[in-house]
């Protein structure tokens, strides 16, 4: 994600109408959080703790978070009468430009606690120092496989997957692709679109997966095998997904499209009938989104029981429909649908969160090079 601009997290990755795959809620939950700071959250800094709960005032705690971030407001205001602590909301751009600007303002920094550093940024950030350590002591059984041990306490996670239109394979007689090299066959030419990493995080992710797949020396050969196969790359999920993508809305020309296991399950009818899409669970990378609390902050208390209230079973249980990510805690009840039709992958690919560090910018130019020339 470079700086990924999101044009695809305002679009999507986030908090949209939970029936919405995670498209449309980026700009929604900017919205939201608008809504929150005009709607009476305090727009300056208060001073240092004095306490929280039953009404009193420990000032304000400042929340950076990336474009979609969203919860439901009686969450919010059950925090503030826990802990006295008014929010506020600052929202510069996605994970990429979240992280960015966590290290240009490193010497005054933009607020207390942080919530969506992903993986492909995580190294970057504590690397850089913006992060006090803090792992909170509420992180459930089943998020201890991505914690970082020290500065990163993981919150959600999902999987970016190729989404499938099972109607259209059906009704042209092709057999649906199943993996990573069945995309590359000519049998699929011209059906598949992709976002770009440099400006979409989804794209980012799925660049990942390849080099997961195919090995830092391999992932180029495979994108030129995508390209001459027809693949069309553009900007934004929401391009992606609402125009050309023939399984929803846009009804586009292309049944193959870039997006999130957790998809499928946005696109059940109304009479709660399976969905004409599918995820293809054998292309997907995991991405795992971490809040931290932030270097320098005068309100280490109340960043630390944030950290503490996004691992709640009330928050973990309201993720899946404000942000369209899977809770870490893997005891919470999912949604009926996302039982039925968003299965997180048994093997997703993955890329050690240092080494995505190190080469991010260098793959990124690579892809450019080999599919945009």
């Amino acid at each position: 994600m470079t700086s990924t601009t999101a044009t695809n997290r305002p679009a999507g990755h986030g908090p949209r109408a939970a029936t919405r795959p995670r498209g449309r809620r980026r700009a929604a939950a900017a919205l939201a959080g608008a809504a929150l700071v005009l709607a009476g959250c305090s727009l300056t800094g208060g001073g240092e703790p004095s306490g929280g709960g039953s009404g009193s005032s420990a000032g304000t705690l400042t929340v950076v978070t990336h474009d979609s971030f969203h919860l439901s407001q009686p969450l919010l205001d059950k925090f503030t009468e826990d802990t006295g602590y008014q929010l506020k909301f600052v929202a510069p751009g996605d994970a990429g430009a979240l992280v960015n600007q966590l290290i240009l303002t490193k010497d005054s920094p933009l607020g207390d606690v942080v919530y969506g550093i992903d993986n492909s940024f995580a190294a970057r950030a504590v690397d850089a120092g913006v992060l006090e350590p803090y792992t909170s002591d509420a992180l459930p059984a089943s998020a201890k496989q991505y914690a970082d041990g020290g500065s990163l306490t993981p919150v959600d996670m999902g999987d970016v997957c190729i989404n499938v239109d099972h109607q259209w394979f059906t009704e042209h007689g092709v057999p649906e692709p199943a993996n990573l090299e069945d995309l590359a066959k000519p049998a699929y030419k011209d059906l598949l679109v992709v976002t770009n990493p440099a400006t979409s995080s989804p794209g980012l992710a799925f660049l990942l997966a390849t080099v997961g797949a195919y090995g830092p020396d391999g992932f180029e050969g495979y994108w030129q095998r995508l390209r001459d196969n027809g693949v069309k790359v553009v900007d934004g999920w929401s391009d992606a997904y609402y125009v050309d993508f023939s399984g929803s809305e846009g009804a586009g020309p292309r049944p193959l499209v870039l997006s999130y296991a957790s998809s499928p399950a946005a696109e059940v009818p109304a009479d709660g009938s399976a969905p004409r899409t599918g995820a293809l669970l054998d292309t997907c990378f995991r991405q795992v989104e971490y809040a931290g609390v932030i270097a320098g902050t005068a309100h280490a208390d109340g960043a630390e029981k944030f950290v503490d209230f996004l691992l709640s079973p009330e928050v973990q249980a309201d993720i899946p429909g404000q942000m369209y990510m899977y809770p870490v805690d893997d005891t919470v009840h999912l949604p009926e649908a996302w039982a039925a039709h968003a299965p997180l992958a048994d093997k997703p690919y993955t890329v050690d969160p240092k080494d995505v560090s190190a080469h991010r910018e260098e793959w990124i130019d690579a892809w450019t090079r080999v599919v945009i020339g």
